[in-house]
């Protein structure tokens, strides 16, 4: 089975929250990989977290700004799938701002 990704949610300590079209949800810890050849460009946290999106099927860093899968840095989602931890869907909103 192809796991595709259908939502990302960057956060302010180099974490992805990965959303799968079969409901789950997954934790990637990008700490190292920033640090690392070519996603060394997303070592600001604005940039990690304004460029953080899903091309290809699964998440992606659209670096250029203009969606273009094929000019991306991009991870494989087989391996996110099995590698990361399953987890809860994080809160984003405070309660009082909840409708």
């Amino acid at each position: 089975m192809f796991h595709q990704v259908i939502q990302v949610y960057p956060t302010d300590d180099y974490k992805v929250y990965i959303y799968f079209v079969d409901g789950r949800v997954k934790l990637f810890d990008a700490k190292e990989l920033v640090t690392q050849g070519v996603f060394r460009q997303i070592r600001d946290i604005e940039k990690f977290k304004n460029s953080c999106t899903v091309l290809n099927d699964t998440l992606a860093w659209d670096i250029s700004g203009k969606f273009d899968p094929s000019n991306c840095l991009d991870l494989d989602p087989e391996e996110l799938y099995d590698s990361c931890p399953e987890v809860e869907e994080p809160k984003i909103f405070p309660k009082e701002n909840v409708p």
